[in-house]
């Protein structure tokens, strides 16, 4: 099968598409033929030789997909040959077949086509097991998506609006904002013309909001405590702005507030199952609703995987960039 290959650690062009071994399938496994996968900035990192892989991954890059099911482990019960699914995988999903733990594959959700399929497993599962299951934002509270224009974002917003939550997000330009807005946010922050911590103060009359989903990390993390409500919730599920920050601890007790963080790809195979069935659950039936509806800045084919990449990296796109595979 063909697949693209990190052939070293660099930019964008040392994704090659190559030809490589397919992948066999284990007895709790599916092998998916993939139609379309979507690109992650954890993609963007294992390309960079930032990143390291969870042990049994795949070296390909690409952790979710769509696709159709090609054969069946024999301690699978659900899943047949010929299903349209998608799946959240260890690793890739830049390829033609993937090998996936049965428990990680979900159906392709009603009026959604094959293709869009495979923006949504990774952002699901992180936001649902992010937000609502950890820090459990519920209807009636406020809530600050910081990058509100990603493909995390673009997905939190509309699933947060779904569950009757005022939305808040940060994003870096009228555009974006605009298309936040589209999907429901009702206070838009341009971060780079006006300090967050001041609007969320002003819009809610000094008390803050209730939770936030971060993506920044270091460089935000004193003024994210500072926009949070009492008994307010902070989530960071990137590090965009570093790692490493000093903080004023007594905000914290005053406040009473709780940080959290989470990635998805560490998780175990058994952890992983247990969110995709509370995401198959909780969230599939808004996507079959037409409450949530996949946010597609570019499709592209799977050899040109390396435009993908500038694209992601220019960070000019509005939720999420497809690759299309024949």
């Amino acid at each position: 099968m063909k697949a693209i290959v990190i052939t070293e650690a660099g930019g964008p062009e040392v994704l090659q598409l190559q030809e490589v071994e397919s992948p066999k399938i284990k007895d709790d496994q599916v092998l998916i033929r993939v139609a379309a996968t979507a690109l992650n900035r954890t993609d963007t990192l294992q390309r960079q030789g930032m990143y390291t892989l969870p042990k049994g991954d795949s070296e390909f890059p690409g952790i979710e997909c769509s696709g159709v099911v090609e054969a069946v482990g024999k301690d699978v019960p659900r899943w047949k040959i010929g299903d349209q699914v998608c799946a959240l995988v260890g690793g890739g999903g830049y390829a033609e077949k993937v090998a996936v733990p049965a428990g990680q594959v979900l159906p392709v959700p009603p009026n959604i086509s094959l293709q869009d399929a495979a923006s949504f497993p990774e952002v699901a599962c992180t936001v649902w097991s992010t937000v609502f299951m950890m820090s459990h934002l519920s209807q009636g509270e406020t809530f600050l998506i910081h990058g509100g224009s990603s493909g995390i974002g673009t997905f939190a917003i509309q699933l947060a609006k779904h569950h009757g939550v005022k939305v808040f997000v940060t994003a870096g330009s009228e555009e974006k904002l605009a298309a936040c807005k589209e999907l429901g946010a009702d206070v838009c922050i341009n971060y780079k013309t006006e300090d967050f911590v001041s609007r969320v103060k002003e819009e809610t009359a000094g008390k803050g909001v209730d939770v936030i989903l971060d993506n920044i990390g270091a460089s935000y993390f004193q003024r994210n405590l500072e926009s949070l409500s009492i008994d307010g919730r902070l989530f960071i599920v990137g590090f965009m702005g570093g790692t490493t920050t000093e903080i004023n601890l007594a905000s914290l007790l005053a406040k009473r507030l709780t940080v959290q963080a989470a990635g998805l790809r560490s998780r175990s195979p058994e952890n992983k199952a247990m969110i995709v069935n509370e995401v198959e659950k909780h969230v599939w039936p808004a996507i079959a609703a037409g409450k949530i509806e996949p946010v597609v800045y570019k499709r592209l084919p799977l050899e040109e995987a390396a435009e993908g990449h500038r694209i992601m990296e220019s960070s000019k796109h509005i939720g999420k960039i497809i690759l299309l595979v024949p």
